[in-house]
């Protein structure tokens, strides 16, 4: 087809929705769709860079700044929003697959340094970024999806990324609370409130509106309502989330903010979570009561 064309495709059911069907389309249908191709866009290509240009980090990273930021630099548990473009890098130093890129997924933001939420390469590439600027990177098999590969990405494939650092916002540092100022409860959950509230006290049953963020014992920290950009709602003492936290929260008031320290009896025990909180962890969180709703 050419740009401006139209076409009728029928499509059997083996093509279509098959033996299944799907909402309001019958099992076995045939499919007819009217298709207009708008426009032919070549999918873009990697910038050159020079081999020279590169340079090389102790893990096998490959990276050019293309254009130096003069924002904020994005360091260790700086949560980052970065526009990218991804290719596969050609075995024969040509034909560099495209993969995908920001324009048509939207921006990814994550947090330096946690290891889990982008490719090891990435992370990597991004930290010591000044927010504006532009990196190239070549990534290698072990900083990307290694020997298993992933949908379009074969195995130990090299990968290249263009990144566009667009916003950097700075780690949240954990309030330094003297042991002698927490109080205690019976469960072994210990609490400092660092504002009291001046609202309601959640009862049983609502519905509690809450921003947050958590820590390991060692600093790490491992999630932030703030960093998905808005606050976290659960029903309080439904089992919705884990027990010191029900228990932190009931004692709240509205526009409060408390330091809450969880043992892993309280806490997700000896399985861990995630990947991110290992068995047995003691966690830090600091959470902030918005609202109460029923």
């Amino acid at each position: 087809m050419k740009p401006g064309e139209k076409a009728n495709l029928l499509l059997p059911p083996e093509l279509a929705f098959g033996a299944e069907g799907y909402g309001s389309i019958p099992p076995n249908a045939q499919v007819i769709i009217e298709i207009e191709l708008l426009d032919v866009s070549q999918p873009p290509t990697p910038p050159e860079i020079s081999e020279a240009d590169l340079i090389t980090t102790d893990s096998g990273l490959q990276y050019y700044d293309i254009e130096v930021g003069d924002g904020a630099e994005a360091v260790e548990g700086s949560t980052v929003s970065t526009g990218y473009t991804i290719w596969v890098k050609g075995t024969d130093g040509e034909n560099d697959l495209f993969i995908s890129d920001s324009t048509t997924r939207g921006p990814a933001s994550f947090i330096i340094g946690q290891g889990t939420q982008v490719l090891p390469g990435w992370d990597e590439g991004t930290a010591g970024m000044k927010a504006g600027g532009k990196r190239y990177l070549l990534i290698p098999p072990e900083l990307a999806l290694g020997e298993q590969g992933a949908g379009e990405i074969p195995p130990n494939a090299t990968l290249i990324m263009e990144i566009r650092l667009t916003e950097v916002m700075e780690p949240v540092v954990m309030t330094e609370v003297d042991e002698a100022d927490y109080t205690v409860t019976e469960s072994g959950l210990k609490y400092y409130d660092i504002v009291t509230g001046d609202g309601a006290t959640p009862e049983t049953g609502q519905t509690v509106i809450v921003h947050y963020t958590g820590w390991l014992e060692d600093g790490t920290k491992f999630d932030s309502s703030l960093d998905h950009g808005q606050p976290f709602s659960f029903q309080l003492g439904a089992g919705m989330v884990i027990p010191g936290w029900d228990e932190a929260v009931a004692t709240m008031k509205v526009g409060g903010t408390r330091q809450v320290v969880i043992p892993p009896e309280l806490g997700y025990g000896e399985q861990g979570a995630g990947g991110v909180i290992p068995p047995n962890a003691t966690l830090i969180f600091e959470i902030e009561l918005i609202d109460i709703s029923q």
